[in-house]
């Protein structure tokens, strides 16, 4: 395809150039060159990239705010053993809890998951008056920081205050009675 002139070069030329014939008796119409100037398109498409380019906005990180309170030994917060839940976070997204101080484990200690630790913590939050309520969180050695992050997004969602929920560490009596569940229950 030759080129004409320079101002040309976004044009596709699609003449035959009329030489062809089909057979003896049969006149042919004259063909007219088709040309379609690509230019205004090519313009158009730099402008949609650079629109969007413009008005696009990039992922922003999301962060957690946690305010984490300085030890403090005069100013320790007594809670009642009625109004407290424990959740102990352990192996494959389980979380155990039990209600009060841990004295018979047998009868306490009750295991969850993500999908219905939810209601537990809701009906926890009903049973309790509000001034008194507290949810301890204490993470195992074995547990992810996903289920530490996600336990925490359960409070947020179940609209517990902040200073009603603390994390705090794990007692070995705690970290054996996991283990034990977890192995009896076959969770590697």
């Amino acid at each position: 395809m030759p080129v004409k002139n320079s101002t040309e070069m976004a044009e596709l030329d699609t003449s035959s150039g009329g030489s062809h014939k089909k057979g003896p008796g049969v006149k042919k119409s004259p063909k007219k060159s088709t040309k379609v100037d690509l230019t205004p398109m090519v313009d158009l498409g730099f402008l949609l990239i650079t629109f969007f380019v413009f008005t696009t906005t990039m992922s922003q990180p999301t962060a957690m705010n946690l305010n984490e309170p300085k030890p403090d030994k005069n100013n320790e917060l007594e809670v009642k053993q009625s109004a407290t839940l424990t959740l102990l976070l352990g192996k494959a997204d389980k979380i155990y809890y039990y209600n009060g101080i841990l004295t018979d484990p047998n009868s306490q200690f009750k295991s969850s998951d993500f999908k219905d630790i939810r209601q537990v913590i809701v009906d926890k939050k009903k049973a309790t008056p509000s001034v008194d309520l507290m949810y301890i969180i204490k993470a195992d050695k074995t547990a992810t920081y996903k289920n530490a992050i996600d336990i925490l997004d359960e409070m947020t969602i179940s609209a517990i205050p902040p200073g009603h929920y603390a994390e705090v560490d794990m007692t070995p009596q705690e970290a054996t009675l996991i283990h034990q569940t977890e192995a009896a229950n076959g969770i590697k």
